[in-house]
This record gives C-alpha cells, sequence and structure tokens, in this order.
C-alpha cells in the first residue's frame, strides 16, 4: 500500500512539473512574440552641382544638300557661342540630323485638296552637361541672341542634378534609423518594456522634390529634375521584440 501512495506522489509531481514547464513555455513564448513597429524619417536639403541643357535648332530648304549645308553652319555658330561664353568643348554634345520631308495642301479647282511636296526641314538638338550650375543656366536663357545671327534656337529648361546622391542617401539611411530607433525607446519606456532584438527593417522610397514646393510624392518615389534647389527624405521602419 505504501508502495502505491508514493506512485500517486510521484505522478502528481511530474503532472504539477510538466505543468509548471508548459506554462513558463507559454509566458515565455508570448514575451517573445510581443513587438512594436516604428517609422523614422529624414530629410535634407542640397544644391544641384550639374546642370543639362539642351537648344533645338532647324533649317528649311527645298533642297536637301543646301538645308544640310546650312544647318552645319548653324551648329558651328551655336558651338563658337557656347565656347565663347565659358562651355568646354567637351561638355558640348550635337545629335544626329533629323530629315523629315515637308509637304503644303493646294486646293484644286474643283475644291478638292492635294498635298504637294514642298522641301526639307533639317533639325538638330546641342546639350550642354556642366558643373558651372549658375553660368550654364544664364547662358540658357541668352542663347536666344543668335537669333540676330538668324539662327533660331528653342532653347529647353534646363535639368537639374547631383552628382553625390549616393552619398547623400547613405547619410538619410542612417539619420531616418536613428530617427525611428529614438522613436522606438521612448515608446518603450512609456509602456514600462524593454526593446529587445530588431526583428524586421523596411527601406522607404526616396523622394526628390524642390524646396519649399507642394509636390506630391510618388508611390516609386519623386525625382524632381527642374529646380536648382532641392529637398531630399525618405522613411525607415524598424521592428522590435519587447520584454
Amino acid at each position: 500500500m505504501e508502495n502505491k501512495n508514493l506512485g500517486i506522489v510521484a505522478i502528481l509531481l511530474c503532472i504539477i512539473a510538466g505543468t509548471l514547464i508548459l506554462s513558463k513555455a507559454w509566458v515565455t513564448g508570448k514575451q517573445q512574440n510581443q513587438t512594436i513597429s516604428v517609422t523614422g524619417s529624414a530629410q535634407q536639403d542640397f544644391v544641384s552641382d550639374l546642370i543639362v541643357w539642351s537648344g533645338y535648332f532647324s533649317r528649311n530648304n527645298s533642297s536637301l544638300q543646301e538645308a544640310n549645308a546650312q544647318l552645319k553652319a548653324d551648329a558651328e555658330v551655336i558651338k563658337k557661342y557656347l565656347l565663347k561664353n565659358g562651355v568646354k568643348t567637351e561638355e558640348i554634345k550635337f545629335s544626329s540630323i533629323n530629315i523629315q520631308k515637308t509637304y503644303k495642301t493646294t486646293t484644286n479647282s474643283d475644291y478638292s485638296r492635294t498635298e504637294v511636296f514642298d522641301g526639307y526641314n533639317l533639325s538638330q538638338t546641342v546639350t550642354v552637361e556642366s558643373k558651372k550650375v549658375d553660368k550654364l543656366e544664364s547662358l540658357s536663357r541668352e542663347v536666344t541672341q543668335l537669333i540676330d545671327e538668324g539662327i533660331e534656337v528653342t532653347s529647353e529648361t534646363p535639368s537639374y542634378l547631383y552628382t553625390k546622391l549616393a552619398d547623400l542617401k547613405h547619410v538619410l539611411i542612417e539619420n531616418a534609423t536613428k530617427d525611428a530607433r529614438l522613436r522606438a525607446d521612448k515608446v518603450a519606456i512609456n509602456a514600462g518594456a524593454a526593446l529587445d532584438d530588431l526583428k524586421k527593417a523596411d527601406l522607404g522610397i526616396f523622394q526628390i522634390t524642390g524646396q519649399n514646393s507642394t509636390e506630391d510624392y510618388s508611390y516609386g518615389g519623386a525625382y524632381n529634375t527642374s529646380s536648382k534647389n532641392k529637398t531630399i527624405s525618405v522613411t525607415v521602419k524598424l521592428q522590435f521584440g519587447i520584454n
């Protein structure tokens, strides 16, 4: 009988011990599943250090050879003008010549209309890429002075770029991550908890807009090229375990 009682006691002890172990495991598991997610952000203003400008010019002539000769002469005048104003030879690029036949509409005696060959339109684009942003910006507005020499140049809006964008993005990622960590610390402290290991990190899309503009952010990332002064921003989402 005594052995039987001892056996019952042993079984009860095993059940109690097992229950305690399972309970501890459940509590630990529950604590490990508790997380906190925060989003940090960072932005910085910067000034473009590279400008790209293009100008369009053309010639019309009934003779293809004469139109080509006129366009080549115009290209030389434009090149000399740019060089005279401080642009380097290696910064000037001319596109291939685009050739289109032109037609005019004539009305016949029966009031029907006929398209008649009228000659050729030859066009070309000159593009300048320079780090002298202010200089080329001013020149892009003044290039219409060539009209006095019989050359009609249609000046396009310059594109403003930044050659150290990769380095700037690294700085923003670091700052946004620090901001997210600081936010997580504050939330955890105020909740009476402590941060555990980082569980997950997601980097948002970089948004580059004109400074003080009302541009909308884009799902794929905005990239403003029309403003010389820009603002870049990014977000970082971190998820931490808490205990």
